[in-house]
């Protein structure tokens, strides 16, 4: 299961739109039983969550927070984790290299749930990039 909520003002976002992407995103990665949640914020929220968790006093696109172990050491399988994402970093950047909104968001909920799934592409000799553009052909954006 997905759960999408937005927690910021600029733009209204359709949560059940971007609920079915996620799931259909998740279901091409291979991980389609898991569940994640997908958080829009602003870019002054997202520049907090940056601070506190990256020690980066800036703003960022998208944030991965991936579930660990629960309270039993068991690693976390049916939930994934979280992802916050910068609604208003999103406009920016779809401008700046020609894309339209919706492409950008769908862009970062798959790098986003790539993430929670694992890949890393600073340290994976360029396999995340690789499995990302082939899964962004494969969803359409």
């Amino acid at each position: 299961m997905i759960e999408v909520v937005n927690r910021q003002r600029r733009r209204k976002m359709p949560n059940e739109k971007w609920r079915v992407f996620a799931a259909k995103a998740l279901q091409a990665i291979g991980r389609g039983n898991q569940s994640a949640t997908i958080a829009f914020v602003s870019d002054r929220r997202m520049r907090e969550l940056n601070r506190s968790f990256r020690g980066i006093g800036k703003t960022t696109d998208v944030l991965s927070f991936p579930a660990g172990e629960d309270e039993f050491g068991q690693t976390a399988t049916i939930n994934l984790g979280d992802i916050a994402i910068s609604v208003e970093r999103a406009e920016s950047q779809a401008a700046e290299y020609g894309l339209k909104f919706d492409s950008e968001i769908g862009q970062l909920i798959l790098h986003g749930l790539l993430h929670l799934c694992g890949y890393d592409h600073e340290a994976d000799n360029g396999e995340m990039d690789r499995l990302e553009l082939r899964l962004r052909r494969r969803l359409g954006i």
